[in-house]
């Protein structure tokens, strides 16, 4: 039996097969080690009943997490797993190299993540090549939930969203400067709050204005992460994980087509493809 895992900062989703047939499948929260310490992993592992269910038979577990790109993240997070899959051999991976999987299989490319949140690479078939890319919600994440929630809040404090939008977005989260502030500032988690913003984008997707919020953190995306790595790595097919790239795949064509780069593939949930390459 295997569980193959793919984790951004806000969801872990998690799929349990044996024999090649997926028996069991569960999402829990993120399980990103860089902001998520031993305790609070194991906290959400042992309040998932799919898990509980499965953890003495499962025998290796393929883990693709962000925030697990150093050999210490990979280790440290491989060793707190260990602790609930007593009978597991674990191995950990960042995210972008189960993305890479995902897209490419084994073939070479260049995969885009835009998920809750973003960063780039090439695949040359067996890895993904290192970058100074992934900087998180901070310093980067450009295109991603949390940097989309990122400038619909920076607009709406700015009193640049337009007033119908305005009205709703006010009616949905009942929120003001001090209590947006606060959240951001000064309680934990505040790129899962960003992230929670993704909702109000796929209930307005066809308004103007949020319209070009979207193409706005597409295009610094592009700029970002996309055109220097394909200007390294010249005709190599372009291929996007995430639920971002898959929510608003037809915004990010649109500006794809602006920088004449073709879109091979678009994955909204890698891990399907993931449990079928590990399966087999």
């Amino acid at each position: 039996m295997i569980a193959v895992v793919y984790s951004g900062s806000k969801s872990a989703f998690w799929k349990i097969s044996n024999e090649g047939k997926t028996i069991a499948e569960c999402t829990i929260p993120g399980i990103n080690p860089r902001f998520n310490d031993q305790k609070h992993i194991l906290y959400l592992l042992n309040k998932n009943i799919v898990l509980i269910n499965h953890a003495e038979k499962i025998k290796k577990i393929f883990v693709f997490a962000a925030g697990a790109s150093s050999v210490n993240a990979q280790t440290s997070l491989a060793e707190t797993l260990g602790k609930f899959f007593k009978n597991a051999k674990i191995k950990v991976e960042d995210d972008i190299y189960g993305a890479s999987i995902a897209a490419c299989y084994n073939q070479t490319g260049i995969v885009g993540i835009l998920g809750s949140g973003a960063n780039c690479a090439y695949f040359d078939g067996k890895k993904p090549e290192k970058n100074n890319f992934g900087l998180g919600y901070i310093l980067g994440d450009e295109g991603s939930a949390n940097y989309l929630g990122k400038i619909l809040l920076k607009s709406y404090l700015e009193d640049k969203v337009p007033q119908d939008l305005r009205k709703q977005f006010e009616e949905k989260y009942n929120v003001d400067r001090a209590i947006i502030l606060e959240k951001i500032y000064r309680k934990p988690n505040a790129q899962n709050y960003l992230c929670s913003f993704l909702d109000f984008y796929i209930e307005n997707r066809s308004h103007k204005y949020i319209e070009q919020l979207i193409d706005l953190a597409f295009e610094k995306y592009f700029n970002t992460y996309l055109v220097p790595t394909t200007r390294q790595h010249p005709n190599e097919e372009v291929h996007f994980v995430g639920l971002v790239a898959g929510t608003f795949q037809d915004r990010l064509r649109l500006v794809a087509k602006k920088h004449d780069i073709n879109i091979i593939t678009i994955t909204k949930e890698p891990i399907y493809n993931l449990l079928n390459y590990y399966s087999n």
